[in-house]
C-alpha cells in the first residue's frame, strides 16, 4: 500500500495545463510550407569528402553548372565553393502549360581540421561532378596541450 501514495502537487494540474499548446499545433502544421515552396529553388550544393594522411578529397554534386560558373576558395582551413545556377526549361512544341527557371548563387562552406596547402590544391569538374584534391600543409594539425 505504501507503494501507491503519490505526494501531493497542487499545481500539477496547472503544470499539465497548456493554453498555448492548441495555437503551436495550428502554427506547427505550417512550418513546412516555407521548405515546401523552396521545392522548386536550386537544390543546394551535396558534398562528399574523405580524408588520407597527406589530403582531404571532396565530391561535390553541381548538375547544369558549367566550370566557369564555379569559384572555389581556400583560405587556411576554410573552403567555400560558390556557383552560379542558371537554368531554364522550355518547351517549343505545342502551348506552354509550365514553365519553370531559377537562377541565383549556391554557397557551400567547410571548416577542415587542417590548414589547406592551397598552392598544391587542385579542382576537376566532369559530368556535373566538382572533385577537389586539398593537399594538408606539413606540421599542421594542431597540437594537445599537457596539463600542468
Amino acid at each position: 500500500m505504501a507503494n501507491s501514495l503519490m505526494p501531493f502537487n497542487p499545481l500539477r494540474d496547472l503544470a499539465r495545463f497548456d493554453p498555448f499548446r492548441e495555437i503551436d499545433d495550428f502554427f506547427q502544421d505550417y512550418a513546412a510550407l516555407p521548405r515546401m515552396r523552396m521545392a522548386d529553388a536550386a537544390p543546394r550544393i551535396r558534398v562528399d569528402m574523405s580524408e588520407t594522411e597527406q589530403a582531404y578529397m571532396l565530391k561535390a554534386e553541381v548538375p547544369g553548372v558549367q566550370k566557369e560558373d564555379i569559384k572555389v576558395a581556400i583560405d587556411g582551413n576554410q573552403v567555400s565553393i560558390t556557383t552560379e545556377v542558371k537554368k531554364e526549361e522550355r518547351q517549343e512544341n505545342g502551348n506552354m502549360v509550365r514553365n519553370e527557371r531559377y537562377y541565383g548563387q549556391q554557397y557551400r562552406s567547410f571548416s577542415l581540421p587542417q590548414e589547406v596547402d592551397e598552392t598544391k590544391a587542385e579542382a576537376r569538374c566532369h559530368d556535373g561532378i566538382l572533385e577537389l584534391t586539398l593537399p594538408k600543409k606539413p606540421g599542421g594539425g594542431g597540437r594537445t596541450l599537457r596539463i600542468q
